[in-house]
């Protein structure tokens, strides 16, 4: 059988051959009505094909190219590349203030929940993280990574060899400036780089004659705009606190920082910028003549008590600073986000008062309402 008989017959579109009948009864034969003319045949279920014609010599001529009922049509791949739109950004809202000096014990940030991934422009949601096809590209063997605006070092066009805090000491005289002659002496200083970005030195404020000192770290942005320690939402918290002990920012306190000019980016003043700097401290001290101390926040108590001990460790004992007791508590910025420590500020500022009427009590001095 040739190869697209089968193949006819294997779809179910084969001939079917069947005796034909001549005459009353007799036994047909298999045979064509004519040379070259197809020969109809039928099948029971009275279906009809047709054979190809035969040829002068008695062969077939070769079948037309079978052809199916149904193709299947697959589709082309996708060649094209669908970017993932943007997703759009929310509007910019402005940050409702806190109102830190309503009570002391309020104000705390609410913890943030996770959100959902942002919509896109058509509604969709962006995928969380999807898979990378190809490896980041690599920068140029020139390329250079340059730090943040703030942490860029101030360099000369030949760069030289960093100084170390001996390269440039303090005068030998600032213990013995008064009031006046201290405040000038700050508000020109130029022991550090500090004083190439700072828009106001921050010396100090309050009485002048206090029994109680309180000593910060450094000037943040609001403080370097306005030339007073501990402005804005801290500032209003410590004077919340200070009420709590019956004291207020112009009656009997003196707050003043360990640095006096801000720090780049509000980063942590280095040693040898509080190598030079804290001649001026002690100077204030000296002449303030605290009976109490209240360091605020973990490095304004490392630099005063010389020491790397972490803040819970420091809290709960009186130390010493110059001769002056100093009792280590949260700074205020701290406490706006940490509720649970404002109740160990609270105790840490009875030990501060306690420790204030001992000295009292030492000096012989009556006690008044503190």
């Amino acid at each position: 059988m040739a190869l697209h008989e089968s193949m006819l017959e294997e779809f179910g579109l084969g001939p079917v051959w069947v005796r034909r009948r001549s005459g009353a009864g007799s036994a047909g034969t298999l045979a064509d009505d004519a040379v070259g003319q197809p020969a109809a045949r039928t099948d029971e279920a009275g279906l009809a094909s047709a054979l190809p014609p035969r040829n002068a010599d008695g062969s077939r001529a070769p079948a037309p190219p079978l052809r199916t009922v149904e193709t299947l049509q697959t589709a082309p791949p996708l060649t094209q590349q669908v970017e993932t739109p943007r997703a759009v950004q929310p509007p910019t809202q402005d940050v409702e203030p806190v109102d830190a000096s309503a009570s002391f014990a309020q104000n705390i940030e609410a913890p943030r929940t996770p959100t959902s991934p942002p919509r896109t422009a058509d509604a969709t949601r962006t995928p969380a993280s999807s898979p990378r096809t190809a490896e980041p590209p690599q920068p140029p063997a020139d390329y250079f990574d340059a730090p943040p605006f703030d942490d860029l070092p101030w360099l000369d066009d030949d760069p030289v060899a960093p100084s170390t805090p001996a390269a440039i000491e303090p005068p030998a005289d600032t213990h013995t400036l008064d009031w006046p002659t201290l405040a000038d002496r700050v508000a020109n200083c130029q022991l550090c780089r500090l004083c190439e970005r700072r828009t106001n030195t921050v010396f100090g404020v309050g009485d002048r004659e206090a029994d109680w000192m309180l000593i910060g770290e450094a000037p943040g942005e609001n403080e370097d705009k306005l030339g007073e320690p501990f402005v804005g939402q801290a500032g209003k918290l410590l004077d919340s606190m200070l009420r709590a002990v019956t004291l207020a920012r112009d009656s009997n306190v003196y707050i003043a920082n360990v640095i006096k000019c801000r720090p780049p980016g509000n980063r942590n003043p280095e040693p040898d910028e509080v190598a030079r700097c804290e001649p001026y401290l002690q100077r204030q001290v000296a002449l303030v003549k605290p009976k109490v101390i209240v360091a605020l926040g973990r490095f304004a108590a490392q630099s005063l008590l010389k020491t790397e001990a972490s803040i819970a460790s420091l809290r709960g004992r009186v130390h010493q600073y110059e001769g002056v007791p100093v009792i280590v508590t949260y700074h205020p910025a701290y406490l706006l986000r940490s509720l649970p420590d404002k109740a160990k500020t609270w105790a840490d500022l009875c030990l501060a008062k306690k420790t204030y009427r001992e000295a009292l009590d030492a000096l012989g001095v009556a006690q008044g309402g503190n």
